[in-house]
């Protein structure tokens, strides 16, 4: 069995290849950083280091990589003779790999097993946003060639913070992971992945996940950033900052309850658990690494937003979420790109307009002016600064 992944960076070789190859597939990291493709190729093995309780070690042999960049016609081999095919790039990068899935179909033989594709990535629907990207690159061979694959979305849930100079192609993880994958679209062909669960109905999964894991860590990070703390655990430390990111995450759990009927008790353990993952000292990761892209992570349907626009559609409460937002407003780290764009961004333009254009959410939406205090308050902190 073989498997193409794109993006060998630190989630793909530390979680997504890692699980992969204990599934028995050979995989192929596809991508374009030059150095990065030639050190994977260069090694027989690398060792996946597990830091803090619980923690082991895993070392994986059996892999390669492709450049897609330098060697499009290789890669495209490689994806018509695949089984399974997973992204860990970021969702805006998708549209990117898309023709390189693309050129794999167009060579796949029309009797072959359907091509099993996943996008692992964290966002609601990525595997949806993959194929529209893919049937888009297909052009007037959009319809034969989706044929010739099968789509399931993932919930992905694992901690791989910045790894330490000299690591090579070794990768630090944290031991807790969480792979979900929605089972219906593979029939009763199922991939053999150790681990990962299968389920009927994904969205819950994918919520509860970026709802509590991607919210909270943003939120340590940005509260961290505002008290000049560097590392995440060491802002979990701190009483305030950890009564301000539980306070989110409660509002969080009660969309979540209102939305998908989630136990409240379970919540709350689940909550429990993600803070002690991230109070986990032996995870050396910054609020700078964890709090890039606010802009991003700002957005319509992203992780403070998207759960407290559903809140207030609901009457609940947002006062937390929206101090979030306040503080990911505050994050001012030269260097990031979109960092920079964001404090740009606040100092041209009006609240309305600004909160209109970052949050996407409509001047009638009932979240929509507090959102626009939270950014006026930000805009009266830059004049008098």
């Amino acid at each position: 069995m073989k498997a193409v992944h794109f993006g060998a960076g630190n989630i793909g070789r530390g979680f997504v290849g890692l699980l992969l190859n204990e599934g028995g597939y050979e995989v192929v990291f596809s991508d374009v950083a030059d150095a990065l493709v030639d050190a994977i190729n260069a090694a027989d093995s690398y060792t996946v280091h597990e830091a803090g309780p619980g923690g082991t070690d895993h070392v994986v042999t059996g892999f390669r990589a492709v450049n897609s960049r330098t060697d499009p016609a290789e890669l495209a081999e490689e994806v018509a003779s695949a089984d399974v095919v997973t992204t860990a790039v970021g969702p805006t990068v998708l549209r990117f790999v898309a023709p390189s899935i693309v050129a794999g179909l167009a060579l796949r033989a029309p009797d072959a097993a359907p091509l099993q594709i996943m996008a692992c990535e964290n966002a609601i629907g990525a595997t949806d946003l993959l194929r529209n990207e893919i049937a888009t690159a297909a052009g007037p061979d959009a319809e034969t060639l989706l044929s010739r694959a099968v789509f399931a979305n993932t919930a992905v849930d694992r901690i791989v913070p910045g790894q330490p100079e000299g690591a090579g192609v070794d990768v630090t993880v944290e031991p807790y992971f969480e792979w979900a994958i929605e089972a219906p679209p593979f029939g009763d062909n199922l991939p053999h992945i150790p681990g990962a669960h299968f389920v009927d109905e994904l969205g819950p999964y994918i919520e509860r996940k970026l709802f509590t894991v991607n919210t909270g860590h943003a939120a340590t990070a940005y509260f961290g950033a505002r008290a000049g703390i560097e590392r995440i655990s060491d802002a979990l430390a701190d009483a305030d900052i950890a009564a301000r990111v539980s306070a989110a995450l409660e509002e969080t759990s009660a969309v979540l309850v209102a939305e998908h009927g989630l136990d409240p008790d379970d919540l709350a353990q689940y909550r429990a658990t993600i803070l002690d993952r991230f109070r986990n000292p032996s995870l050396v990761d910054t609020v700078q690494r964890v709090g890039r892209q606010p802009l991003r992570k700002i957005s319509r349907h992203e992780r403070f937003v998207g759960p407290a626009a559903m809140a207030a559609e609901r009457g609940l409460s947002t006062e937390a979420l929206v101090a979030a937002v306040l503080a990911a407003l505050e994050f001012d780290e030269p260097s990031d790109e979109q960092s920079v764009e964001l404090q740009q961004l606040l100092k041209s333009e009006d609240p309305h307009a600004f909160t209109a254009r970052a949050t996407g959410l409509d001047p009638e939406h009932p979240l929509f002016a507090q959102i626009r205090e939270a950014v006026a308050t930000r805009q009266q902190q830059l004049a008098t600064s």
